[in-house]
């Protein structure tokens, strides 16, 4: 494996090393095809060929040549050993062939090796219609919550210009590409005779087919399209919303796509750092065109474009892309002044953060694609990263796939093929024909009224939007019949913290059968508590899915309470004297349930005075009831399951009637008689707010350097060092995955938590790197990654650790 670093560095190596790559192949190199010599295992699956081929001790590269290409969808593909699922693959330039190396035993055992996606090998989804068509339809929710007097969606005053430019499929050399070029196209809407320069928001598409038509077979048909192929206009499928916002006033330009999904099968990072340079390239296009310095070409964006004023959108593979972008602007000694992102049913390969920019997650709870809705990660890591006084908001929307939100990616709209992605027809909550299921249509005017509420809220300050987003509840008459769900913390300045519970802390008391959670799935020794064991499928937990890149790290620690039927022992949390600062409104916190029924918990507040008020959580919440159940889309063939996800609960401040906050000594949880089971985090009081801007720039970026060894006869310790792009007035703590590195089976830990100091430029982490005495492969490249950091955020989070031989030099040396 190549690391992603190694486009921003170069490296130097010794005449030994040169030699030594000159006579042996290095381990980058595909692995031999079904069948060769040294296959410990080999076979046919569904026509599929398959191998598993030892490469060194305790590693094994798994391979699988299918007949034809995989689809191209944000997803990453995976490879099944026997029905278990061993990890992400890598896909040849063919499209059919991918290969995995893994240190699990069970591969060297294989009787079989499939294709899987999310979790869930390919094709297993068909058994389980059976279990879908006797589960009885579910009604569709009704929408709670207050009508917003003003609807985001209403078309202003301006008409629609548009102004698309075209400057070829070639224009653009982006990295992690293999150097090939991409095209610079976009839509741009602008509203007509609006004075002086108006906010941007640019709009980035996600990982859909590039080309259509023609001769061009499957997927993999190569950048530019050939064969009389032509590009799919995927950027052209967020009209509805880009007309909304260019009538109230602001210039949308929507950008295509298609080189980096024809050409990102190849990218360390799936394509992320392509997908915000290529954000940028447009941004410096727009400016030199706003600026006067475009000529004909860009004489209608002239003085047109206020790029002090951006925001971003990207959608599945765009939505990690545009937070790239974000982060990557920022880095810049001239930054774009990016205000706000949405990441759209958005990948998290990396589990970067983004503090100090206004963000709103949305996620489809119907997505067949990215069906473990692995973006909830950018709010849950985000939370703690920096102190910022930004809004951020997760929502959830009920009854919404993948695709639909764009209608070139929407059957019946779109000009090439397009699919329903959720894949299960008789499933009582997904279904197409489900009650709760949203039409086309009403998927796009979600997508349209949250779209342009949020920028017109963040990039216009049109706070009439706020109740979208602030957790209140407020709801968009054009987004019909659509339940969206809502996670929200406020900005700084409108926020008391009073317990994150994401670890033990003097202030908070627990219970006997409380303790701190984070990730699901087995047991791993020297990580926290599991939140959920192997029993829940992965796409089941958002909060606790890992990520491709950054695995091991441990995902969104909450604390994890569970009380017996008639227990009444309380949870609190004890504030100290003076902490309460500020006007707030409510006790918000998030919560869910993983029971298949509701439960309960009343919630009380004690001044300092004693005077105590409580109130059920269900008396202004539905947080501790159960989402709908899914007709088991994983596999496994068992009962309906519905997916955990905390929802923001609100308690006003004024239903605790004789209660002196501002005096506040203590928050306690006691649950109803019948017991409860529950995760809660984020004890804070609040009031809604929107914040006073972006800050992300103002924060160091931390970045990991490369390094070589030589592979010795034990174990050794390798440092990789670690560099802050500034200093920083408080210590800067990143997770360093290793996941990736302990595949090749050299590398003994999977995860390290790093402190670089406050006033320090330079940290380091150190590796465990095992070595042995038998010569095998010239050379291992293997990538660490950086997630997850506080006080800073991510700048070159990719790094690689070049291992040589040392045995295979000695044998080279010697003859």
């Amino acid at each position: 494996m190549v690391g992603f670093s190694h486009l921003r560095r170069t490296g130097v190596l010794a005449a030994a090393v040169v030699l030594a790559l000159a006579v042996t192949p290095s381990a980058s190199a595909a692995p031999p095809a079904p069948g060769a010599p040294g296959a410990v295992a080999r076979g046919t699956t569904a026509a599929a060929d398959w191998s598993v081929t030892p490469v060194g001790a305790g590693s094994w590269d798994v391979e699988l040549r299918l007949p034809s290409p995989v689809p191209l969808r944000a997803a990453q593909p995976q490879l099944a050993v026997d029905g278990t699922v061993l990890g992400v693959a890598r896909q040849g330039a063919d499209g059919r062939t991918l290969t995995l190396r893994t240190t699990d035993p069970r591969a060297a055992r294989a009787g079989r090796v499939q294709l899987a996606w999310n979790g869930v090998v390919s094709g297993d989804e068909a058994r389980t219609l059976r279990h879908a068509a006797a589960a009885p339809a579910v009604a569709a929710p009704a929408p709670t919550g207050s009508l917003l007097a003003a609807d985001p969606a209403t078309r202003g005053r301006f008409r629609v210009q548009r102004a698309d430019y075209d400057l070829g499929d070639t224009a653009l050399r982006l990295p992690g590409l293999a150097g090939q070029a991409v095209e610079q196209r976009a839509a741009v809407y602008l509203p007509a005779a609006a004075p002086g320069p108006r906010p941007v928001v640019v709009f980035l598409h996600g990982r859909h087919q590039a080309c259509f038509g023609g001769t061009v077979e499957g997927d993999f048909g190569g950048w530019p399209c050939t064969g009389g192929s032509r590009p799919v206009p995927s950027h052209l499928g967020y009209g509805e919303a880009a007309e909304a916002l260019a009538s109230q006033g602001y210039a949308v330009v929507s950008i295509s796509a298609d080189g980096v999904n024809a050409l990102d099968w190849g990218a360390e990072d799936g394509g992320a750092q392509a997908r915000g340079e290529l954000v940028l390239a447009h941004l410096d296009l727009l400016r030199s065109w706003t600026d006067g310095r475009g000529g004909k070409a860009g004489a209608a964006l002239r003085g047109r474009l206020d790029l002090a004023d951006v925001g971003l959108m990207g959608h599945s593979r765009g939505g990690e892309g545009v937070v790239r972008a974000a982060l990557l602007n920022a880095e810049r000694p001239d930054p774009y002044g990016v205000r706000a992102v949405m990441p759209l049913a958005p990948v998290d390969f990396a589990r970067s953060t983004l503090p100090g920019t206004a963000m709103a997650v949305v996620l489809p709870y119907c997505d067949g694609d990215v069906s473990d809705q692995q973006g909830q990660h950018f709010h849950d890591d985000t939370r703690y990263a920096a102190r910022d006084d930004v809004l951020r908001t997760s929502l959830l929307v009920m009854g919404a796939n993948h695709n639909y939100f764009n209608s070139e990616w929407t059957p019946g709209a779109s000009q090439a093929p397009s699919n329903d992605d959720w894949y299960l027809d008789d499933d009582p909550v997904c279904g197409p024909d489900a009650p709760g299921r949203l039409t086309p249509a009403e998927q796009r005017a979600v997508g349209t009224a949250y779209v342009s509420g949020f920028f017109r809220l963040h990039l216009g300050g049109e706070q009439q939007f706020l109740p979208l987003f602030d957790g209140t509840g407020g709801r968009a008459a054009s987004a019909g019949r659509a339940v969206v769900h809502a996670q929200a913390q406020q900005p700084s300045s409108a926020r008391t913290d009073l317990a994150p519970l994401e670890a033990a802390t003097p202030t908070v008391t627990l219970p006997p059968r409380a303790e701190h959670c984070a990730s699901a799935g087995p047991p791993v020794a020297g990580q926290p508590v599991r939140c959920a064991g192997e029993q829940r499928p992965l796409s089941s937990l958002p909060h606790w899915t890992p990520a491709w890149l950054a695995p091991s790290v441990p995902a969104t620690p909450v604390l994890r309470a569970r009380w017996r039927a008639g227990a009444k022992e309380p949870l609190t949390v004890a504030v100290p004297r003076g902490a309460v600062t500020g006007v707030r409104q409510a006790l918000t916190f998030r919560a869910a349930t993983p029971q298949a029924r509701a439960t309960d918990l009343v919630v009380a507040l004690t001044d300092t005075a004693g005077r105590r008020a409580a109130v059920p959580v269900s008396r202004f919440s539905s947080a501790l009831r159960p989402l709908p159940a899914l007709a088991d889309p994983w596999g496994g063939g068992g009962e309906p399951l519905a997916k955990t996800w905390l929802r923001t609960v609100r308690l006003p401040l004024d239903a605790f009637p004789g209660v002196d906050v501002g005096r506040l000594a203590s928050v306690t949880f006691t649950p109803t008689g019948a017991g409860a089971d529950v995760y809660l985090s984020d004890v804070a009081l609040d009031r809604p707010a929107s914040g006073t801007g972006p800050t992300t720039a103002a924060l160091p970026a931390v970045s990991i350097g490369d390094v070589q060894a030589f592979e010795d006869d034990g174990t050794q310790r390798v440092s990789m060092p670690l560099t802050l792009s500034r200093r920083s007035k408080v210590p800067v703590t990143v997770e360093v995955d290793t996941a990736a590195a302990a595949v090749d089976g050299r590398v003994a830990a999977r995860w390290r938590h790093v402190t670089i100091p406050a006033g320090s430029l330079t940290g380091r982490v150190v590796v465990p790197l095992v070595g042995d005495d038998v010569a095998g492969e010239a050379l291992a490249r293997l990538t660490v990654t950086l997630s997850v950091p506080r006080g800073a955020v991510v700048g070159d989070g990719f790094g690689t650790l070049s291992v040589y031989d040392d045995d295979l030099w000695d044998e080279s040396a010697a003859g």
